[in-house]
């Protein structure tokens, strides 16, 4: 029996001045389910996550989270809507000025009124079911390598428990080994939590990894989608192209 649908998005668009960035996007996520959206760089990925969040205002389109409707929401909503994803950024987007466990425990200092030594109680916690270990929760984002800053991006997402976790370009700028290791933190914080997630990447080794289901996003539409069993038997030549990395293809770069 199928689950109902967490996230279903209908007909979004977005343009920045006259480039048009998506141009009808239509996708359900189901609860508990991972998403992966595929796509190369300027397809319109980011946007979509930001618009997701609520970051971004669509120009038309419908984003509705549990049946309700979350375009044109006042801002009060959309903080209510925020408190209920976590977010791992794709540099990380730690707080310089922060310690690693203020950075991790921001949203509940921010938004749960919890004092400062439960905060980091949890704080450490959480750090340690991401593999990091407690001496590290007084250091600065700038004492840690790659790998660690996401991790410590990983923890700061799932410290509240969100019943959604988006994340953007989780592997970008690791060796593969690192790479796999933030892979496999992903799916058991995800299975963890019984969380919906969307994570939008152009590394297929992540996608396969992470991915109950792939969606491929092409010139601002959603070209398709399917398990990873079959996009890896697709003939469809856009998703072909884009996951053997091959040069020749309907695909055209940019220089």
């Amino acid at each position: 029996m199928e689950k109902e649908i967490k996230i279903s998005i209908r007909n979004l668009q977005k343009s920045f001045g006259k480039k048009q960035v998506l141009r009808g996007v239509d996708l359900d996520i189901r609860a508990g389910e991972s998403l992966v959206v595929i796509g190369g760089s300027g397809t319109g990925k980011s946007v979509l996550i930001k618009c997701i969040q609520g970051l971004l205002t669509p120009d038309e389109g419908s984003i509705k989270i549990d049946g309700e409707e979350t375009i044109g929401k006042n801002a009060r909503h959309l903080r209510d809507l925020n408190a209920r994803m976590g977010m791992l950024f794709q540099g990380g987007a730690l707080f310089d000025s922060l310690s690693v466990w203020e950075n991790v425990a921001f949203s509940l200092l921010e938004n749960k009124k919890i004092s400062r030594d439960k905060a980091k109680l949890e704080a450490v916690r959480v750090l340690r079911q991401v593999g990091l270990a407690s001496d590290v929760a007084d250091l600065s984002p700038s004492e840690l390598s790659g790998g660690m800053q996401k991790r410590v991006g990983l923890a700061r997402a799932v410290i509240t428990r969100p019943e959604i976790i988006l994340f953007d370009e989780p592997t970008t700028g690791l060796d593969p080994i690192m790479a796999d290791v933030i892979n496999d933190l992903i799916v058991e914080s995800a299975k963890g939590l019984g969380a919906t997630t969307l994570t939008i990447t152009h590394d297929m080794a992540s996608a396969r990894k992470i991915a109950d289901k792939v969606a491929m996003l092409y010139e601002g539409k959603i070209i398709w989608q399917g398990t990873v069993k079959e996009m890896d038997k697709t003939d469809n030549p856009y998703v072909c192209q884009f996951i053997n990395g091959c040069a020749q293809g309907p695909i055209k770069m940019e220089f």
